[in-house]
């Protein structure tokens, strides 16, 4: 990088910059337009990049809006041009990829060392998934999801080739909005740590086949994959096309699983595959990324306590083994209360910010406010309590049930009733910013297992 920025002179950036914005569009979108090539056997539809803008313009009148869009563009445009891209981009269009399982292909070589050592316990739970992104310099995603490809074995098993899977990984990892506090590529990378670590637990990981692996990690790395950073109501209200697409019923989830198969398709990462099998991963990644609908959630929990009072779970079937990885993905999708206080605390605050910009936007419009986005009347403390209360406690406690427990679903538990009793407190507390900024003064840390600087395999 520094010889390749000394070579250049101040004259020559301008032309640099055009030829990298060209080759690059062609390198991350396939075709200069953006179309996704139709030479792929299969019925079901695709689509890439398809919730801006985040809101309808013409509906809401709100012209201010396009200088944010177009500036947004810009930030994006900017990441892809930078000549870190360019040299790792060009890298493996020559083909210069290294063979070694181990290599960390996506590394600058003064954080390779530290981010290798965070790899090699990326199976425990107290994983600083923000400490990562900022040692792979925003790459975190990628990063992961091919050193777990490694760990698995699945680029063989599946003989990916591996220039397509760098492709398809970077595709992912731009589709997602870097200006969402709470849904971008920061998250999806947390989700799918979380989702290896259940992976991994002895009541599943001996029955798991390689598909199963290459769905869960898969499904995980892309299950929010261009999230607008509003919620599914609000798309309705604003008549938004992505509401009108799937008639107002799982939208958001529907168009994370469209736009992971037209990556797919774009990228040709499974077009070695015959046609049918590439159909019915295609299938199955919808299955499990629409399983991730929040509204839903009744739905599987009580099937899944069903299942549990019954013991009927055989996980030689497929099929079973199915509805547990989206159990699983359900389970990676909300465990940020069930993280280590400083980490948990830190998601928290995201999410209720990205709740908190929507209401602004439905202030400004003289729309309705969603329930948990204003700012005024909804606390974080207050939204995590409801959060944990009524989602994350019922799903981890059947969760509980189906590993027997095991060391990481006890651990998981406790660190989630602690940080509820937590919020307990901040929420009724007279001066709640002085003790988030000191959480750690009025609660001290419990003896024996469970604590959060335990490294659980």
């Amino acid at each position: 990088m520094k010889t390749l920025g000394t070579c250049l002179l101040p004259s020559h950036w301008l032309a640099v910059h055009e030829l990298l914005s060209r080759w690059l569009n062609v390198l991350f979108n396939g075709q200069a337009d953006g179309r996704l090539n139709t030479g792929h056997a299969g019925v079901l539809l695709a689509e890439r990049r398809g919730s801006y803008p985040l809101i309808d313009l013409h509906i809401l009148k709100i012209s201010a809006q396009q200088g944010e869009v177009e500036s947004g563009t810009r930030r994006k445009v900017k990441r892809l041009l930078s000549f870190q891209r360019y040299c790792h981009a060009s890298r493996l269009l020559r083909g210069l990829v290294p063979h070694t399982p181990e290599s960390l292909h996506l590394l600058d070589d003064d954080y390779l060392g530290q981010a290798a050592h965070m790899l090699s316990k990326v199976g425990t739970w107290n994983f600083d998934i923000f400490l990562f992104d900022r040692l792979t310099n925003g790459n975190s995603l990628v990063t992961l999801m091919c050193h777990l490809f490694n760990v698995y074995g699945l680029i063989h098993h599946f003989e990916l080739d591996m220039v397509k899977l760098h492709r398809f990984l970077g595709m992912v990892q731009e589709d997602y909005h870097s200006q969402n506090p709470y849904h971008n590529a920061v998250h999806a990378a947390d989700v799918t740590q979380a989702m290896y670590c259940y992976l991994k637990e002895p009541r599943l990981a001996e029955h798991l086949s390689p598909l199963d692996v290459f769905l869960g990690l898969m499904a995980a790395a892309a299950h929010d994959v261009d999230h607008p950073g509003v919620n599914q109501p609000f798309l309705i209200k604003t008549r938004h096309h992505l509401a009108s697409l799937y008639q107002n019923t799982s939208v958001l989830e529907s168009h994370h699983w469209r736009s992971t198969v037209g990556m797919l398709r774009e990228s040709g990462l499974l077009s070695h595959l015959p046609a049918d099998i590439s159909q019915d991963i295609e299938q199955q990644l919808g299955s499990l990324i629409l399983a991730t609908d929040i509204s839903r959630q009744n739905e599987f929990l009580s099937t899944f306590r069903e299942h549990l009072d019954n013991q009927d779970l055989d996980l030689q079937l497929p099929s079973h083994r199915h509805f547990i990885l989206q159990i699983a993905l359900k389970c990676a999708d909300v465990c940020n209360p069930c993280r280590v206080w400083e980490l948990s605390r830190q998601w928290s605050e995201r999410v209720c910010e990205e709740f908190y910009r929507q209401g602004e936007l439905e202030r400004k419009f003289d729309l309705e406010i969603s329930p948990l986005c204003n700012q005024q009347t909804d606390s974080v403390p207050a939204i995590q309590i409801g959060f944990i209360s009524y989602i994350v406690e019922p799903l981890f406690e059947e969760w509980h049930r189906f590993t027997e427990p095991s060391l990481l679903s006890q651990t998981v538990t406790g660190h989630l009733h602690k940080n509820k009793a937590r919020w307990s407190r901040l929420r009724y507390a007279h001066t709640p910013s002085d003790m988030q900024t000191n959480p750690d003064a009025e609660e001290p840390e419990p003896e024996g297992g469970g604590g959060e600087g335990d490294d659980i395999p």
